[in-house]
């Protein structure tokens, strides 16, 4: 039996973040592994995790709350990259790619949340 949380398009999405985010980290400076690498990746994980243990929970308002977590993951990330670019770790084809997942990834939680919470 497949889980709830991996029919959702939000978690897909995340997971697919998670896996261009450690592909992008493995061409970072040795330096960078328990740096910048270690806390994207970190971020990284912590969105679809996020999005999987809220959707456990028992009730829409601490769904909500897991999806928030996870948009403030998003956010981080979103900063780390732009780090990432201006450290000329990462290029800009890299960049452009990851900047239209993590927005598209902010309105799908943003549309989520705004559609739980009009059940609560």
């Amino acid at each position: 039996m497949e889980k709830p949380h991996k029919k959702l398009k939000v978690w897909q999405l995340a997971m697919d973040i998670v896996t261009d985010v450690y592909r992008i980290t493995e061409l970072f400076p040795l330096e960078e592994r328990f740096g910048l690498t270690s806390q994207m990746r970190r971020c990284a994980v912590s969105i679809p995790s996020n999005i999987s243990e809220g959707a456990a929970r028992n009730t829409h308002k601490e769904f909500v709350n897991f999806l928030h977590i996870a948009q403030g993951s998003l956010a981080e990330l979103d900063t780390q990259m732009e780090i990432a670019l201006r450290l000329k770790l990462t290029n800009q084809e890299s960049w452009t790619n990851m900047d239209a997942k993590l927005l598209e990834e902010d309105k799908m939680l943003s549309g989520l949340i705004l559609s739980i919470k009009d059940k609560i």
